[in-house]
């Protein structure tokens, strides 16, 4: 055999003991003990990097979804967002495989044996699962939507059916160290409230080991129904893919559009205390307002905002969309929602799904369980909407995100520590610039860097510690 062949096969073995390894370690998710994070049943921080690959089980292959999941692994992601059902009236995957019979939950299609080079044994739940094990050996958990809302809400599923779905759900995968339940989907909790109580309290009763938590419409938050609900682990919010002109909620109390960050600071306010993310943001790609495909599509540095602003007032993660991945769409072969326009598999290097790495890596490699909101680091800066400055800080460093660039000043006695250094941080590529400081105590304006190209963006952290 030639030298390339034995090459291959040492690559591939290498590859494999890597997988192996991170199969083997993966524990399931914690809440911190101050409340607000997350960490791993062993106590190391885990920050939410969450993609939503919302109808991964229905529309990819085996291969595909191995493709995908390998890729979102190298650009940092740890969370992939799925629908289990979609439509619970016709819910088939890519093999033609049923979920359920006849739109009924409660009774999920389910074959003996599981070979996927057998048709008659490979079901759909064997897919599924096929699916959740790729994800173990990649690091990768599995948030799983039991049942999308629009289901519940056009009544086609009842408390009782919800109730053995449920048990039949957490059965099966509670043994699984990668599985995150997410109750819901993109509806308020008002809508079916009883479904999703019964959904929440029955995994919760036969999978107490895994987090579960409930994913609202848009402009929302689990809060608002759930917040006092036992099996509630942790809030998720939806700032949802309206601009400030588009929005009509506003006024409305706890709906905050664009500004994601007020929705952090309100779940902080409630008790007990519990973590919380934005869940849904606007996708790369898609149209302001979702249903207009003539209007502009949120881009990359609109994506970074809604990350560094909800991170940094005290979310515990982010998750991040694109439009084309979220529904896996392929052009020519099915039509897509929303506007779509690409591929997903162009779509899974998109600017903004390479760079949303920087922030998960900018906070982990910093004392992470002391990090709290720090506003009043920031002395006269009252600036709105686009021009809101969002500050943190932990034990011996403080950061401050400004998403246009321009000049703020920072109240160093706020700190809670003297700045040795200071470093200008590029949301856009990662990169530092160092930051001369002129002096350590008092009021000191900070100039960010301008762009050396559009690439760069107009956002920037500055970064100080002692």
């Amino acid at each position: 055999m030639s030298r390339l062949f034995y090459i291959l096969i040492f690559l591939l073995l290498v590859s494999g003991a890597a997988i192996g390894v991170n199969a083997q370690t993966l524990q399931p998710l914690r809440v911190s003990e101050n409340r607000r994070f997350f960490q791993t049943a062993g106590g190391k921080p885990f920050f939410w990097l969450g993609d939503t690959g919302w109808l991964l089980f229905v529309r990819l292959s085996r291969e595909e979804a191995i493709q995908y999941l390998e890729t979102r692994k190298e650009q940092g992601f740890n969370v992939i967002q799925v629908m289990v059902l979609h439509d619970v009236k016709n819910t088939r995957n890519v093999y033609g495989d049923e979920a359920v019979e006849s739109g009924d939950v409660s009774k999920p299609v389910t074959t003996t044996g599981a070979d996927p080079s057998d048709a008659q044994a490979y079901d759909f739940w064997d897919h599924v699962d096929f699916v959740i094990r790729e994800a173990a050996k990649r690091g990768l958990y599995m948030a799983l939507v039991p049942v999308w809302g629009s289901n519940v809400k056009d009544g086609n599923v009842t408390p009782a059916q919800a109730a053995v779905f449920a048990r039949f759900l957490a059965t099966r995968y509670k043994g699984q160290p990668n599985i995150i339940w997410l109750n819901g989907g993109d509806i308020k909790g008002s809508d079916g409230a009883a479904v999703w109580n019964m959904i929440g309290s029955t995994i919760k009763k036969y999978d107490p080991g895994h987090l579960i938590t409930f994913h609202p419409r848009g402009r929302y938050s689990s809060s608002e129904w759930f917040h006092q609900a036992s099996w509630l682990d942790f809030n998720m919010f939806q700032s949802g893919h309206r601009s400030y002109a588009q929005d009509t909620s506003v006024d409305e109390k706890n709906h905050f559009g664009e500004d994601n960050w007020k929705y952090i600071n309100a779940d902080a306010r409630l008790r007990p205390v519990k973590p919380t993310l934005d869940g849904e943001p606007s996708y790369e790609n898609i149209p302001y307002g979702l249903h207009d495909s003539l209007q502009p599509r949120w881009n990359a540095a609109d994506i970074r905002r809604y990350a560094y602003w909800s991170v940094f007032a005290g979310g515990a993660g982010f998750t991040y969309g694109d439009n084309a991945v979220m529904q896996f769409h392929t052009r020519g072969k099915k039509a897509g929602s929303f506007g779509v326009r690409e591929n997903w598999q162009d779509e899974l290097s998109a600017p903004g799904a390479t760079q949303m790495q920087f922030l998960k890596k900018l906070m982990l490699a910093h004392d992470y369980f002391s990090r709290v909101p720090a506003q009043d680091l920031l002395a006269g800066n009252n600036g709105q909407r686009y021009h809101h400055l969002l500050a943190t800080k932990g034990k011996g460093y403080a950061m401050v995100y400004t998403y246009t660039g321009e000049p703020f000043k920072v109240a160093l006695s706020k700190l809670g520590f003297k700045p040795a250094k200071g470093s200008w941080f590029f949301p856009a590529n990662g990169s530092t610039v160092p930051v001369t400081l002129a002096k350590t105590s008092g009021v000191i304006q900070f100039d960010p860097p301008a762009a050396k190209s559009a690439a760069e963006g107009t956002d920037r952290v500055l970064v100080l510690e002692e």
